[in-house]
């Protein structure tokens, strides 16, 4: 957008009166980057929210897992989406039954992926020996590797050659024989973003180089088919993005309602999902450095956890044929996401958070040929035209201790502007500072209006015996109210004592 240009967000959110982003820390990162269009509002209180993106599941479980499902517990798990107590009964599955289908769903997609590369390598002209070469981990009767996937759009931020900043350590790890280790890549770029394809670029270069034929794998022509392909049979779903600009990342829940374990940075969907038991997650390092150290840091990271974690856990088969740690991350990777990050739990929530709530306001704003919409649009006028003279003063001084079973007792005069007492809320804030410097709200109670003073100033009390000891901050602010807002900050006016 040019400098006062027309905004299409700001728009979309002046015109609307519910808002949300698609995940915890998404909708915190919505609220700081909108914060101006609630200017004098915190922006940790700004009607900003969330609801977390889910998945179909009846889209994106695999036919085998869905068989499985209806052989142990019937049919009625279909019925039971939402409900986290229930899909404990993954953990009964037993632990043969439950490899078999993965190892099932993972030949079924070498096999898919074998075929594709073929046809893409024959299309660009290499020979019958060069295909080989780069196809021999997707062979049947090679030794199972452990398959790491990452598919998507190739955006800059997305960082799909995190793990490259240090090649030779990858190459290591991938090309030891008695664990060996396979790579996925696919994905597009968009026709314009030049960044974008030069990262698909790098790639391709790093799969044709001696150190990683074979082992590192960019398959074309990436669509639906191949990424369902994928996100039920790799054994890690890779997700790198520079911490926090993923919104969401709904590929990872694909890839955990199937048993896929997610090793993916700690944000969007993942900063919720992950447990410690059920995947890895990578710490964003956050501070004063700058993004190509950042970058560095993360990737050792990486390489840090596939080398010393991901690698031997898969292999540690012992006489099972598979083995029982890998299995049980990768249950516990299913059991919770299923209940949580499900398509029907996303449409409840927007259901009973925003679409009944902005149903009920649109009808109380109607009713009566909208007499209520008229009166709060007046009321609105009202205090926007007044608010830049309204102002606070203290009644009297704050005592500088209260006791415990105490009460404390305040009095606030408000330089009005026209605007009568039921026009606002005066309220006092209790906070204390953590062990890090951070504000932590511990309680906050409201004045109550008590006429108007010789000099027409608006008179507020509070009597409030604290909830909370220790050493506390007060501060008090007043804001505009009516009962008819969506949300008690709409207007973005607030001033502070």
């Amino acid at each position: 957008m040019s400098q006062g240009g027309f905004n299409m967000t700001a728009f979309a959110l002046r015109a609307s009166r519910l808002h949300n982003g698609v995940s915890r820390i998404h909708g915190g990162v919505a609220s700081r980057m909108e914060a101006y269009v609630w200017p004098q509002i915190p922006w940790m209180e700004n009607p900003v929210g969330y609801v977390t993106n889910g998945v179909h599941v009846a889209t994106f479980l695999a036919h085998e897992w869905s068989s499985l499902f209806d052989v142990r517990f019937g049919s009625e798990w279909r019925n039971k989406l939402t409900e986290a107590d229930y899909w404990a009964r993954i953990d009964t599955i037993p632990d043969h039954s439950y490899w078999s289908v993965h190892q099932s769903l993972k030949g079924a997609m070498l096999e898919a992926v074998q075929k594709r590369v073929t046809r893409q390598h024959r299309r660009n002209g290499a020979g019958e020996g060069v295909i080989r070469r780069l196809t021999r981990q997707l062979e049947p009767d090679a030794k199972t590797p452990l398959v790491i996937g990452f598919a998507r759009r190739f955006a800059t931020y997305k960082r799909a050659g995190l793990l490259f900043e240090d090649p030779k350590r990858l190459a290591r790890l991938l090309n030891d024989p008695d664990r060996p280790v396979l790579l996925l890549f696919a994905g597009k770029a968009h026709p314009h973003d030049h960044p974008g394809q030069n990262l698909i670029r790098l790639i391709h270069e790093f799969s044709r180089s001696p150190e990683f034929e074979g082992k590192v794998i960019l398959i074309e022509g990436y669509d639906l088919a191949l990424a369902r392909r994928l996100v039920t049979g790799v054994d890690v779903w890779l997700n790198t993005p520079e911490y926090p600009l993923e919104a969401s990342g709904t590929s990872g829940q694909k890839a955990a309602i199937n048993g896929v374990v997610n090793l993916s940075v700690l944000d969007g969907w993942w900063g919720e999902g992950y447990a410690g038991d059920n995947g890895w997650g990578i710490c964003p390092h956050k501070g004063p450095i700058d993004n190509d150290q950042r970058t560095r840091e993360e990737s050792a990271e990486v390489l840090d956890i596939l080398e010393q974690q991901v690698v031997p856990l898969y292999f540690n088969a012992a006489e099972h044929g598979y083995s029982r740690s890998w299995i049980a991350m990768s249950k516990a990777a299913m059991r919770r996401a299923m209940p949580v990050f499900n398509a029907e739990r996303m449409v409840l929530e927007y259901a009973r958070d925003y679409y009944r709530k902005a149903a009920g306001h649109a009808r109380q704003l109607a009713a009566d040929e909208a007499a209520g919409g008229r009166a709060l649009a007046r009321w609105k006028r009202q205090v926007s035209s007044a608010w830049s003279g309204v102002r606070l003063e203290r009644g009297q001084d704050i005592p500088e201790a209260v006791k415990v079973g105490e009460s404390l007792h305040l009095t606030v005069l408000v330089h009005g502007n026209g605007l009568r007492p039921d026009d606002l809320i005066v309220e006092c804030l209790f906070e204390s500072s953590d062990d890090l410097g951070e504000v932590l709200l511990r309680d906050q109670a409201p004045f109550v209006a008590d006429g108007v003073d010789g000099e027409g100033r608006l008179v507020f009390r509070l009597d409030h015996e604290p909830r909370t000891s220790g050493f506390q901050t007060l501060r008090i602010r007043a804001y505009p109210y009516h009962a008819l807002l969506a949300h008690r900050f709409e207007l973005g006016c607030m001033v502070w004592l």
